[in-house]
């Protein structure tokens, strides 16, 4: 009866579970919008249930269902991951210039120039990551605890680690080629160098949350390269280009000169991925 689906439905949720609901006729309109999720059949159910659901099934197919939990999962991880990824350019620019006002330095980069790494990193890198598809493993993950936090302690853990390591390497980059009356323009040049590199390093480790990115599927997603080889357009701009350098105030660097940069990015991939491999040993 009405009455006893209503009951499992308000049972479940007493559970602290996530309930969906499926129903075609009148009798389960309550259940269906008493659920946390009513789903419709759109074939064969009246129009009081289709009004009282949150979803209507196209095709009365109950694998749909199977498959919007899958996409569902599939976007939740994403907006971690861009999440993941987009925090630890923060990060990294807070540790540099908050450690420069602590030891009465030079701003190692200007606001313009933070500016740019935003912008870059954010328009090009962090939109990749909404393309990527749907990891092997996760329709085998149990439900998701509705009270836990999108950016758990873990995952948190990653953020502050990696933000201390393109923060650090940057940081030691500008003193390096500042030291001994070095040129500052090259030297905040070099800075941004490495905290975009970094950056674009660090991308890839994001594309898995669970498990190591040199993986299968890995070449699966490729608005990642694409966006990539945007990013390092850009940065070549950056650079080189007359009027680029007029706006943030850069210069010409040399091959020498991206080493560093580089070195940064090869640290930050593989440490993540060293992390990886520990925290899954860990669980």
């Amino acid at each position: 009866s009405p009455e006893h689906k209503l009951r499992l439905v308000t049972a479940l949720q007493a559970n602290e579970q996530i309930c969906a609901m499926t129903g075609d006729g009148v009798n389960d309109a309550p259940a269906l919008k008493k659920a946390d999720i009513g789903v419709a059949m759109g074939i064969k159910g009246t129009e009081v249930t289709k009004e009282a659901a949150s979803m209507v099934l196209a095709d009365d197919n109950f694998s749909s269902i199977v498959s919007a939990v899958e996409e569902g999962r599939t976007i939740y991880d994403n907006l971690r991951k861009t999440l993941l990824f987009i925090l630890p350019t923060n990060g990294a620019e807070a540790v540099v210039i908050v450690s420069a006002i602590l030891f009465g330095m030079t701003l190692p980069v200007t606001p313009v120039q933070i500016l740019w790494i935003n912008m870059v990193t954010t328009v090009t890198l962090a939109i990749a990551l909404a393309f990527e598809p749907i990891e092997e493993n996760t329709m085998e993950m149990p439900p998701r605890d509705p009270n836990t936090p999108i950016i758990g302690r873990y995952f948190l853990l990653r953020i502050l680690f990696v933000s201390a390591i393109i923060g650090g390497i940057t940081l030691y980059v500008f003193n390096f080629y500042s030291g001994n009356n070095g040129s500052i323009a090259l030297a905040r040049t070099v800075s941004v160098n490495t905290v975009v590199i970094g950056e674009l390093f660090y991308l890839f480790n994001c594309r898995k949350m669970r498990e190591s990115t040199l993986t299968h599927g890995f070449f699966k997603n490729k608005v990642v390269f694409i966006s990539s080889g945007a990013l390092i357009l850009l940065q070549l701009g950056f650079n080189y280009l007359p009027f680029m350098q007029v706006w943030f105030g850069s210069v010409n660097t040399d091959l020498t000169q991206w080493m560093l940069p580089l070195l940064c990015g090869v640290a930050v991939f593989a440490f993540v991925e060293i992390e990886k491999k520990i925290a899954e040993k860990l669980r």
